[in-house]
C-alpha cells in the first residue's frame, strides 16, 4: 500500500526546500546546505512511500531498490523528483493493462499424412549422446543400432569415434558395423572384377566401360564413407582413379567423372593434374558451385591465398551453399 503520510511529507519538504531559498533570496552556503538537506530528506521519504508499489521481484535486495530511487530523485532537481512519481504512476497503469489482457490462442496446423517421417534419433545430437559416458549403456547401444539406417558418410565417422569408448560392448558393436559396411562394398568390388574380366575376355567394350565405371564408384565409396585408412585408402584412391581414367578415355566429355578425377588427383598429391581436371569439368558445363570449392581447396593447399580468396568471393555469389557460408564469410573479410 502507498504510504500517503510519507508521500505528503516528501512533497512538503520538497516545496519547503525551494521556497526557503526563494524567501531568503540568499546565495550563501547556508542556503545551499539547507536546500540539500531538505531535498535529500524529501527524496528519502518519497522513495519510502513509493517502494511498496514495486513488485517483489524488483525489490530484491530492498536496499538497492531504495537507493536507486533516492539517487534518481536527489540527483536531478525537480525533474528527478517528479520523474520518479510519474514513473510509478505509469508503471502501475501499464501493469494493470497487461494484467487484463487475455492469452491468445493459435490454431493447430493441419496434419499432413504424407509428411516425411523423421527418425526419433536425430543426427545432430547423436554424436554428443554417444560420447556421453554417463548415459545408460542400453540406451547408447540402441542409438548405435539406429546408425544402420544412417548414410555411411555420416555413420562411419561416428563409429570410428566409438572405437575408443571405455565400454567394450560399444567398441565391439562399432567395429562390427564398420566391418560390415566395408565387407559389403568389397564383396561388390569382387563381383564387379569378375564381371569385368569376363567382359574383357569376350571383348564386350560396352560392358567393360560399364564395369570400370562401377568399380570406380565402389572404390570411391570406400573413400567417401571413410571406411579405409592409411595404405588401404591410398590403394582405393589409386584404383578409383585408374578405372576413372579408363572410362574417360572413351568418354572425355563426362564432366562428373572429371570432377572425381580431379579430387582423386588432389588427394594423391597430383596438384597440376587436378587443376587441369577441374578446368575441364567447368568447361564442359558442370555447375561452378560443384567445382569452385575444390579449386579453392587446391589453391589453399598450394598456399596461393590470393587465388583462394578470389575463388571463394566468386562462390559467394550463390546463396544455396549454407554449409560453406561461414568459410565464404571468413575469406570475405579484409
Amino acid at each position: 500500500m502507498l504510504n500517503l503520510k510519507l508521500g505528503i511529507s516528501a512533497i512538503g519538504l520538497e516545496i519547503g526546500a525551494w521556497s526557503a531559498g526563494l524567501l531568503q533570496q540568499e546565495h550563501s552556503d547556508t542556503a545551499l546546505l539547507s536546500y540539500l538537506l531538505l531535498h535529500g530528506a524529501a527524496s528519502v521519504l518519497l522513495s519510502l512511500s513509493l517502494l511498496p508499489l514495486l513488485p517483489p521481484r524488483l525489490t530484491r535486495p530492498r536496499w538497492a531498490a531504495l537507493a536507486l530511487m533516492v539517487a534518481c530523485s536527489y540527483a536531478v532537481p525537480i525533474a528527478g523528483f517528479l520523474g520518479v512519481i510519474a514513473a510509478f504512476v505509469v508503471l502501475r497503469l501499464y501493469r494493470g493493462q497487461l494484467g487484463l489482457a487475455a492469452f491468445e490462442t493459435l490454431q493447430t496446423p493441419e496434419f499432413d499424412q504424407h509428411q516425411k517421417r523423421h527418425s526419433a534419433m536425430r543426427q545432430i545430437g547423436l554424436r554428443s549422446f554417444l560420447s556421453n559416458h554417463q548415459a545408460p549403456l542400453h540406451t547408447r547401444l540402441r542409438a548405435m543400432a539406429s546408425l544402420q539406417h544412417v548414410p555411411g558418410r555420416t555413420a562411419s565417422p561416428l563409429l570410428r569415434e566409438v572405437l575408443s569408448d571405455p565400454s567394450e560392448d560399444l567398441r565391439l558393436l562399432a567395429y562390427g558395423m564398420l566391418d560390415n559396411l566395408e565387407k559389403r562394398i568389397n564383396r561388390s568390388i569382387d563381383q564387379e572384377l569378375d564381371a569385368l574380366q569376363s567382359a574383357q575376355s569376350l571383348e564386350q567394350q560396352e560392358q567393360v566401360q560399364a564395369g570400370a565405371q562401377r568399380l570406380s564408384d565402389l572404390y570411391w565409396e570406400l573413400i567417401y564413407q571413410e571406411l579405409v585408412q592409411g595404405d588401404l585408402r591410398q590403394h582405393a584412391m589409386a584404383e578409383s582413379l585408374r578405372y576413372c581414367q579408363q572410362v574417360l578415355q572413351q568418354q572425355p566429355g563426362n564432366a562428373p567423372l572429371l570432377l572425381r578425377q580431379g579430387r582423386l588427383q588432389h588427394a594423391l598429391g597430383q596438384q597440376a593434374q587436378a587443376r587441369a581436371s577441374y578446368q575441364q569439368a567447368l568447361a564442359l558445363g558442370l555447375p561452378a558451385t560443384r567445382v569452385l570449392p575444390y579449386q579453392a581447396e587446391l589453391s589453399f593447399t598450394e598456399r596461393n591465398f590470393d587465388q583462394t580468396r578470389a575463388l571463394l568471393q566468386e562462390l559467394g555469389q550463390w546463396n544455396a551453399l549454407p554449409r560453406l557460408r561461414p568459410v565464404i564469410d571468413y575469406w570475405k573479410q579484409p
